[in-house]
């Protein structure tokens, strides 16, 4: 039996097979990063079409005791196994705000700067966003207050629990990733470098 040249003409009445196969909404998983010297943040959440579900969330701590770059070291570390552990498809990243102590603003983008080379060297697209854009993702509010941040993330996440407010933030960064619409596309690219979908 030999094989069509061009496509087969469809009898009267016959449905194309594509269009009898249902269109599952792709499954995604975002990981959200607060990042910070001390305390670094982490969510992950899964996405299918416009359904949320809370996945994981953690802080990772770094000992005060050692050398600045001992204590980027593990929360490089702590990022690189929250990444192996839950396979995220991106990654978004709390943007730095300017702060008054200066000091604090150059730990907190060193602490940033790591967050930023283990998802990008992950293969992950990374996204970053302003505390205060997340905010009104989430809350509907600019200026909304860590409570009611951790309340509306418990709100859009049933089962989650955030065990440090820094978890909080980070899961609203994967909120607020996951409802913008940018994403979907920097997503869809993302997959087609890897060759593999969900």
């Amino acid at each position: 039996m030999t094989e069509p040249d061009g496509p087969v003409p469809l009898a009267q009445g016959q449905v194309p097979v594509w269009r009898t196969i249902p269109l599952m909404p792709v499954s995604l998983i975002y990981l959200g990063i607060d990042p910070g010297l001390v305390a670094t943040g982490w969510g992950v959440i899964g996405i299918s079409g416009s359904t949320l579900r809370h996945i994981a969330n953690g802080t990772i701590t770094s000992n005060a005791r050692l050398s600045l770059a001992e204590r980027l070291v593990q929360i490089e570390a702590g990022l690189m196994r929250v990444i192996e552990d839950h396979a995220p498809d991106a990654a978004a990243v709390e943007q730095a705000f300017v702060a008054r102590d200066a000091a604090a603003a150059l730990k907190l983008g060193q602490a940033r700067a790591i967050a930023l080379l283990v998802s990008a060297r992950a293969g992950l697209a990374v996204a970053e966003y302003a505390p205060n854009h997340v905010k009104k993702s989430v809350v509907g509010a600019g200026h909304a207050d860590k409570g009611q941040i951790r309340l509306m993330v418990e709100m859009l996440l049933p089962g989650a629990k955030p065990g440090s407010e820094h978890a909080a933030d980070a899961l609203a960064l994967a909120i607020c990733h996951a409802h913008s619409g940018a994403a979907n596309e920097r997503i869809a690219a993302a997959l087609l470098r890897a060759g593999a979908a969900r």
